[in-house]
This record gives C-alpha cells, structure tokens and sequence, in this order.
C-alpha cells in the first residue's frame, strides 16, 4: 500500500511565512540603508563641487583685479575700481577685473568688466541666503544699475562671508576698502585677499572653508601721452 503524504502543518507555515518576512525586512533596509547612503555620498559631492567652483571663481576675480587711471579721476562713478564695504554677513563687494570671457567675435566687449558680489534671499526659500555674482559685460561711468549684467548663483544657501584684505603698506588685514575715496586706499589694490565662506553641509552642520587669492597688480595701470 501506498504510504500517505503528509502536508505541512499551520504551524510550519507560521514559521516559514515568519522567517520570510524577517529576511524580506532585513534585504529592504539593506536597500534603503545603501540607497540613503548614496544620496548622502551624492548631496556631498554635489555641495562640495558647488563650492571648489564658486571660491574658484571668487580667487580668478579677485587675482585679475585691477585698476586704471587712464580716465576722469573725478568721476562720480570709475570704470576702475575696489570697494569692500563690511555689511551684514555678506559684505558690498564689487570691483574691476581684467577677467571677462568674450563669449563670441565682434562682441563689443573686452575682457575688463566690474563683478560684484552680493546676498540674495532665495524667493523659493524662505530663510535662505544664495551669494550672487553680477558682472557687468562693459566698463562705464554710468551708474551700475543702468548697465546690462549677468547673475549667476555661486553657492546657495550660506549664512556668512568674510572678505579680508591685506595691506602690504601698513601690514595688516582691512575688512574694509575703497578705492574711490581720498580718505580710502585710493589708487592702491591689497596684495592678497583671504575669502572665508560660512555654511551648511547636507547634514546641517556649519562649515567653514577659507582660500585666498593673490592680487599681482597693486598699483594702477597708467599710460601717459608722450
């Protein structure tokens, strides 16, 4: 006769459907676990990139600084200029620089242009500051406003910046400079410029990253007639 097939019991299937579960729950928090870890990774490398590029492009502007007395010295507003102003936790930046990028022939440009820097509340954002930076594509003694610039966010959401410029005549750091005035550093450019950048990193924490940038033309460009 032929033996009878048992089948499983209840309790056997409790225990199996128990254990599946537990193994299902384990294998999905791997996944999650490794899927969190790489949008960490991610976020990281995507706020430290954003960084590097935008003090990079803060260390070009400043080391192609310069400026000019081939124009009205009296003007009310110079074509040439440095004017650090310690506003807030973000300073009035703007000043001249021989770093503008021609983008394409016959443009009526040259590689003089005026860049600022400046704080902007994120309208998308409530609460968040982006630094912004404005150039001007010409050199003119109209008033800024009046002349046609691009902006570009250079890091969103910092909470400080610190501009610190170095006097190679007096040897001290100057949180503060303008070129414009008499009673200023007029006609006289800092030898180094020490940018610090305080901030948040995907985690929420403040970091503080500083680089500084060497300015080789510190007195002004002149070409007297002959």
């Amino acid at each position: 006769m032929k033996r009878s097939q048992r089948g499983m019991t209840l309790m056997e299937v409790m225990i199996a459907s128990a254990v599946m579960v537990i193994m299902m729950a384990l294998a999905w928090r791997t996944i999650m676990n490794t899927s969190t870890s790489r949008k960490t990774f991610e976020a990281y490398e995507e706020r430290n990139h954003e960084i590097r590029m935008a003090m990079g492009r803060m260390v070009a502007d400043f080391e192609a600084a310069y400026l000019s007395k081939n124009e009205d010295q009296n003007a009310s507003h110079p074509r040439t200029m440095m004017i650090v102003k310690a506003t807030g936790k973000v300073p009035d930046i703007h000043f001249s620089t021989l770093g503008h990028r021609v983008l394409w022939a016959d443009a009526n440009e040259s590689e003089q242009t005026v860049i600022w820097y400046m704080a902007h509340n994120n309208p998308e954002h409530a609460g968040q500051v982006d630094l912004i930076r404005r150039e001007q594509r010409r050199e003119s003694n109209q008033p800024p406003e009046e002349e046609a610039s691009d902006y570009d966010v250079l890091i969103h959401d910092i909470y400080s910046v610190k501009i610190e410029l170095w006097n190679w005549k007096n040897l001290e750091w100057q949180d503060t400079w303008d070129t414009t005035q008499s009673d200023g550093q007029r006609n006289l450019l800092p030898s180094r410029v020490r940018i610090t950048v305080t901030l948040k990193n995907p985690e929420g924490k403040d970091i503080k990253l500083t680089t500084q940038a060497r300015i080789p033309l510190q007195e002004p460009l002149w070409f007297s007639p002959s």
